[in-house]
């Protein structure tokens, strides 16, 4: 299941209609309760859950993305959207080389989609017979509407707060302080919408909600609805092909 644990014997007897997956997080602060590393963890253990679904292998995760946003706060690390598309792309074409058929990505961090998203444009012009998927949690805005007590501030974006801390509770409760958890409730501007505004300048501790709200069994649900969606879309797509 996992790639780095395979041996070069067994990548090459491995089915090419199985699915590469390709984690992808972020370095980035979560507020005093999470990890920095959070969106590669969730990444990481969402791309494990959906290997065992669909009879994929899952590639070392990509630790760094963009986070520009948070960029002004202790321990972050971002690196360009050029920087993430080259990596991504160079990965996707190995994949693609190896004689796979699909390369799933499975992100993390919603700063990363604009660059995954031009990665798999670039890989279907160079490589239109890799078919490439970027799965950011799927389905969420219709199971956190079920789930969640607190309102969403932002309909673009959620962070360290009552979604994010119930999906690490769920899948790495380990690293979750909850005796730290916060409700921030910044006043997000209007204008970030249309014009680039780092996060520092409007949150001190970059919780952008109520992590007190968080539990387990919201993050079970959110995780499990997302999951399904990959594997119905992946699914889906395969039965047509067929």
């Amino acid at each position: 299941m996992l790639y780095q644990q395979k041996t070069s014997e067994d990548i090459k007897n491995k089915s090419k209609d199985s699915p590469v997956i390709l984690p992808v997080g972020a370095v980035e602060a979560h507020g005093p309760h999470l990890p920095l590393g959070t969106d590669s963890m969730l990444a990481e253990k969402l791309a494990i859950m959906l290997a065992r679904r669909v009879g994929g292998v899952v590639l070392p995760v990509l630790p760094y993305g963009q986070v520009w946003s948070l960029k002004d706060f202790p321990g972050s690390i971002s690196i360009s959207d050029n920087s993430l598309i080259n990596m991504v792309y160079d990965i996707g074409l190995g994949v693609f080389e190896q004689g796979f058929k699909y390369y799933v990505i499975v992100n993390g961090h919603l700063g990363n989609s604009l660059a995954l998203n031009q990665t798999a444009r670039l890989l279907y012009r160079d490589c239109p017979d890799l078919k490439v998927y970027v799965f950011t949690y799927p389905g969420l805005e219709e199971i956190a509407s079920r789930v969640c007590e607190s309102p969403r501030l932002s309909s673009s974006f959620f962070h360290a707060e009552e979604i994010e801390t119930s999906l690490m509770l769920y899948l790495c409760a380990q690293e979750v302080d909850m005796s730290r958890a916060i409700r921030d409730i910044p006043v997000i501007p209007e204008q970030i919408a249309y014009t680039p505004i780092p996060w520092s300048k409007f949150s001190k501790t970059a919780v952008l909600g109520d992590a007190t709200l968080a539990s387990r069994e919201k993050g079970e649900q959110i995780a499990l609805y997302c999951l399904d969606r990959m594997v119905e879309i992946l699914e889906g797509d395969k039965d047509e092909e067929d």
